[in-house]
């Protein structure tokens, strides 16, 4: 068997510097089964999400992707770069600027924008960042801002949970 090597584990509050930006390195194409899988799912009643009839009648012609699925997708996109070690505090300041549409493509960045301790839990810190969502003609989609505790490295609970493998 070969050398097994460590792969990405995300950030710890030490790796974040004010500034930085974090690109997501893959784009996700949303499709009109995720749009009303997800809109139905969290029982989202407003037609223009699942009823292609109902849309046609609309300014955009067709159905809109939900937006609570472009958070969630974009948010998604941004965990491996900016949550892999913490947990969210809070999101702010959630603005959609332009639509999607089934069979765009999303691309994510985030901005870091504070990193600092933790008053109240001295084994973590929190970090802030401005997170922006662009479709495949870099239209911006949707920003939001969010406040993520981080742990400090030395504190952090171990990752490595690949389990033991007989003889090896």
């Amino acid at each position: 068997m070969g050398t097994v090597r460590a792969g990405w584990e995300g950030r710890y509050l030490e790796d974040f510097a004010v500034g930085d930006v974090y690109r997501c390195r893959y784009g996700r194409t949303v499709t009109e089964s995720d749009n009303i899988t997800f809109t139905l799912l969290t029982n989202n009643t407003n037609q223009i999400h699942f009823n292609r009839e109902y849309a046609k009648r609309t300014e955009w012609g067709q159905c809109l992707v939900n937006s609570a699925l472009t958070l969630a997708i974009v948010a998604g996109m941004g965990v491996a770069d900016v949550s892999e070690n913490g947990f969210a505090l809070g999101w702010d300041e959630i603005q959609l600027p332009h639509p999607v549409f089934a069979g765009d493509t999303l691309y994510s960045e985030s901005e870091v924008l504070e990193v600092r301790p933790s008053r109240s839990r001295p084994t973590q810190g929190v970090v802030k960042v401005e997170t922006r969502g662009y479709n495949q003609d870099g239209d911006l989609v949707i920003r939001y801002r969010r406040s993520v505790m981080v742990w400090k490295r030395e504190h952090a609970p171990r990752t490595d949970i690949f389990p033991a493998v007989e003889g090896r």
